[in-house]
């Protein structure tokens, strides 16, 4: 099992950067790959980026690519999300999540969810 929890969301102007954590608990957090997820209202759940467990490999959504960055730190059971250049069609609920195995797009392939932390970007 593994237990995930968001912060570092907020309300900032475009062109401002925010970093997002997610911190895990669970003994196999190294072994998981992790990703990040988005939630606009009136719309699904979308692809942002996600890691391999070794954090050699990621892959980002063309949305957020060059801007976007998510790293992890294995020792700290936690993943980060370094975004800069904030646009308002940013604005939305972010998600982190889990999966045993490869990182995958989908939503549906992860296992375990965080709370969501809100990210507000104004113009």
């Amino acid at each position: 099992q593994v237990q995930l929890v968001e912060s570092g969301g907020g309300l900032v102007q475009a062109g401002d950067s925010l970093r997002l954590s997610c911190a895990a608990s669970g003994r196999t957090f190294s072994s998981y790959a992790m990703g990040w997820f988005r939630q606009a209202p009136g719309k699904e759940r979308e692809f942002v980026a996600t890691i391999s467990w070794s954090g050699g490999s990621t892959v980002y959504a063309d949305s957020v690519k060059g801007r976007f960055t998510i790293s992890r730190d294995n020792a700290k059971n936690t993943v980060y999300l370094q975004m800069n250049s904030l646009k308002a069609e940013d604005t939305a609920v972010y998600y982190c999540a889990a999966k045993e195995g490869p990182g995958h797009t989908q939503p549906i392939a992860y296992d375990y969810w965080g709370q969501g932390t809100q990210v507000t970007v104004s113009s």
